[in-house]
């Protein structure tokens, strides 16, 4: 937590921030218009229902395979040059899917847009902590992220817009792939003149092993792996429940009383993702990362023990869903999925930060992963109320994972302490 009065933030920060926060928008708003688009492919291209399946899950697996893979690279290379790649990568995947003639063309495009998304996971954290005042990091960093929450809810927008009309423009599902494109483009001239990070060196040169540095550990090694624990195991419990109320809601609110309507509802989710992220940036520094992310935890378990209780047969109150999945819906922006990204970029030294941060993200996804394969199951033999009882447990797991595995607040002070904030804060 960083006491006293903070710099100026001048025209260069708002300009690095605003380059950073704009790729984190265009994420929320593919990922959610693709959700979106899925029923339309599926009713023009017709696959396979073991197709259908890997639709879906195709952006995850990339940004399973692209957080480690590029964030690695971001560590080798320089973060200025995955910052760029990323962008590339992400126009080429849009262009891809919308021309895609068939299911297979599709899959491979979708992957490539999860490899971009996933390099955005580390290096979009990166350029903020690194090259902007580390008092403000806390706020910049997730504000930033908060822009996905903004995209998401337009990409909800954008889709339903679509699919309110049947889909039956002149492109159908293939121009909300389109959409993107020329902002996605723009954004990536607009990199070109990002600086590169002024604390990162080139892998074996000498600064590489200054005190503090982390010298040639790898994340996975014993000095660095209570860090990776603390940064991937709670994310993994996040996105569990995150991802399994987010994908599922619709069918949730259904199976709780909450027949008509079920579908706005999801949509007003985002809404209060937004309001959460807006809740953590005011609280990110006066409770610290850990304190905001073990109540935050406790507030999802609160709301989705809520929701199952609502959800059982022989009560079933529409009212307690509601209230339930709305207080679970921002608690985790207020606390978990917003602090678990934050983490992520501050408890790694900077020559192990982009693949540290790059696994972490991974292994959110890991969980995100579970859940779109086990919940449709899961909800068949047991229905949304128990459903939502074990994920009420994970989020308690979260908690005290949190809890048990934090590190000394000095040790992560000074492993997120360098490049441009570091040399502003002390």
């Amino acid at each position: 937590m960083i006491s006293g009065s903070r710099p100026t933030l001048t025209a260069a920060y708002w300009r690095i921030w605003g380059l950073t926060a704009a790729g984190k928008f265009l994420e929320g708003l593919v990922v959610f218009m693709g959700g979106i688009a899925l029923p339309l492919v599926q009713r023009e291209l017709a696959p396979a229902a073991s197709a259908a399946g890997l639709l879906a899950a195709a952006p995850l697996i990339g940004i399973l395979v692209g957080a480690p893979l590029l964030g690695s690279l971001a560590d080798r290379w320089g973060r200025r040059p995955v910052f760029l790649a990323e962008m590339v990568l992400l126009l080429a995947g849009l262009l891809g899917a919308a021309a895609s003639p068939n299911v297979t063309c599709l899959v491979a495009a979708l992957l490539v847009i999860g490899l971009a998304l996933g390099a955005d996971y580390p290096t979009g954290h990166l350029v903020i902590s690194e090259q902007l005042p580390a008092a403000w990091r806390g706020p910049l960093v997730l504000g930033a992220f908060g822009c996905q929450a903004v995209g998401a809810l337009s990409g909800s927008l954008l889709g339903l817009l679509l699919a309110a009309g049947g889909g039956t423009g002149p492109l159908g599902w293939r121009s909300l792939y389109l959409l993107p494109v020329l902002p996605v483009l723009l954004l990536t001239w607009a990199r070109l003149g990002v600086p590169e990070s002024p604390g990162w060196r080139p892998p074996g040169s000498l600064q590489r092993h200054a005190v503090g540095d982390g010298g040639s550990s790898s994340p996975l090694a014993p000095p660095l792996l209570r860090s990776l624990l603390l940064a991937g195991l709670p994310w993994f419990v996040q996105d569990l429940s995150t991802y399994g109320v987010g994908i599922f809601l619709p069918q949730l609110l259904v199976e709780g009383g909450v027949a008509q309507h079920s579908l706005g509802w999801a949509t007003a989710a985002d809404g209060l993702f937004v309001a959460g992220i807006g809740l953590a940036i005011v609280l990110v520094d006066r409770w610290g990362r850990i304190g905001l992310q073990v109540a935050g935890f406790a507030g999802c378990a609160a709301g989705l023990a809520l929701a199952a209780w609502g959800c059982r047969s022989a009560v079933q109150a529409p009212g307690l869903v509601i209230a339930g999945v709305g207080l679970f819906l921002f608690m985790t922006n207020a606390g978990p999925n917003a602090t678990t990204y934050l983490l992520a970029g501050e408890v790694f030294p900077m020559a192990q930060r982009g693949q540290g941060a790059g696994l972490a993200a991974a292994a959110g996804k890991g969980g995100a992963v579970l859940a779109a394969f086990s919940l449709p199951e899961l909800l068949l033999r047991w229905g949304a109320g128990p459903v939502l009882a074990g994920l009420a447990l994970s989020s308690v797991l979260g908690g005290l994972l949190t809890g048990w595995l934090q590190l000394d607040p000095a040790l992560e002070h000074a492993q997120a302490g360098t490049g441009t904030g570091a040399a502003q804060e002390r």
